[in-house]
């Protein structure tokens, strides 16, 4: 893929697949991208590879912390190493795909609160990949296994995600209730708000808080 008229900056909103076919063209181009299909990035050969090619081109992926808090304390205490994470989100049905539900075996009609997925974040991202990318973002800023439980529940109109870190530095405890985007009822209104303030952050001078 080349760029003709050089960005200072690509944001990718698209899919998993698209940051496996596209974002490993612009980094070679020296252009820096960020990742909002965090997922894509639990692929341990396309993590390699694009660290790779960031490394030799100077170019650099950038994830914004989504729908989740927390993740600059997680960061600081992988460096003590993270003994564990535990993940739960609770959504309503509807703003789960269709199509995810229907491969895990349920369907949009969930009357009552069902667990619908528990196991690594590797596989959930597989598994939910538009709806979990917040267990990728906990993968990657602990360096730790993620242990996800997902629990689809018609009664809750907010994504709720709960967070248990067990580390040598600290224990911590993050509860989320996060307001579906009014536009895309599938994604948290502030995992839109944190890619703005990424962009800000990444391109306008000043004094930041974290990174």
């Amino acid at each position: 893929m080349c760029i003709r008229d050089r960005p200072d900056l690509v944001v990718e909103a698209a899919s998993q697949e698209a940051v496996r076919e596209y974002v490993p063209g612009i980094l070679e181009q020296g252009i820096s991208v960020v990742v909002l299909s965090v997922g894509a990035l639990l692929d341990r050969d396309l993590y390699d590879k694009l660290l790779g090619i960031c490394r030799s081109k100077g170019s650099r992926i950038y994830i914004p912390t989504g729908a989740v808090a927390g993740i600059d304390a997680i960061k600081a205490a992988s460096l003590s190493g993270v003994k564990r994470i535990v993940l739960t989100t609770r959504k309503s049905p509807k703003s789960i795909s269709s199509e995810s539900l229907r491969k895990l075996g349920f369907n949009e009609e969930i009357r009552e609160p069902t667990v619908i997925y528990e196991g690594t974040a590797e596989e959930a991202v597989k598994a939910l990949p538009f709806n979990i990318n917040v267990a990728a973002t906990l993968r990657i800023a602990s360096r730790a296994p993620v242990v996800v439980r997902v629990i689809a529940d018609p009664s809750v109109t907010r994504n709720v995600h709960e967070i248990l870190v067990e580390s040598e530095a600290s224990n911590l405890r993050i509860v989320v209730e996060n307001r579906p985007h009014p536009e895309n009822p599938k994604t948290s209104y502030i995992a839109a708000l944190s890619a703005v303030q990424l962009l800000k952050q990444i391109l306008e001078p000043g004094i930041n808080i974290g990174t």
